[in-house]
């Protein structure tokens, strides 16, 4: 590791690398949430548990630039950090249809048909 020694820097000098050090890391953690989101697929059943609410179930319809979008089973729409998703076992009832294939049914509004 280089060693730079800071205390000869001249305060624009200490901005700029400032600058380059904040970029880095964010573009690190970027790097980290990409190969995070990897270990999944859009329309996978994954599982996650926000602070102070119960474990969640739902399925992922979207990667986003940090996070993905998991629609869960009551509806609600959740942005998650990939870390934070674990695989659900498929329930056993319900989610496939009658030949068998992995197609999601999704509940339809009271005045849908």
């Amino acid at each position: 590791m280089r060693h730079i020694d800071i205390d000869s820097l001249s305060e624009d000098e200490l901005i700029e690398l400032n600058h380059k050090v904040v970029a880095r890391l964010r573009f690190l953690n970027q790097m980290r949430s990409h190969s995070a989101m990897l270990n999944f697929r859009v329309g996978e059943r994954v599982k996650f548990h926000p602070g102070g609410s119960p474990e969640l179930l739902g399925t992922l319809t979207r990667y986003n630039k940090k996070t993905v979008t998991v629609v869960t089973d009551a509806g609600q729409h959740w942005n998650v950090s990939p870390g934070l998703l674990t695989r659900a076992n498929p329930p056993s009832t319900g989610t496939a249809n009658s030949n068998g294939s992995d197609v999601a049914r999704f509940k339809t509004a009271p005045n849908e048909k």
